[in-house]
């Protein structure tokens, strides 16, 4: 169970672990049944490299695609 405060320190930590990958669309925070977790938007399925918490707070990966601007 994290709490918010403890949610956007592992935010941090993250968004510098995955800086510079393509694949990586969005990461931002998210309620959860007992607190927080993180959510990583992606384009695809990531591969093992992906940590499933950081710093005690669990990591969501959720599928998104490809991002187009609509006109």
């Amino acid at each position: 169970m994290a709490d918010l405060e403890q949610a956007r320190a592992a935010k941090e930590h993250l968004r510098t672990r995955l800086k510079g990958r393509s694949d990586v669309r969005g990461i931002g925070i998210a309620r959860s049944a007992d607190g927080y977790q993180l959510q990583v938007n992606m384009s695809h399925e990531p591969g093992p490299d992906l940590p499933g918490a950081v710093d005690g707070v669990d990591v969501r990966v959720r599928v998104v695609g490809t991002i187009r601007a609509s006109a």
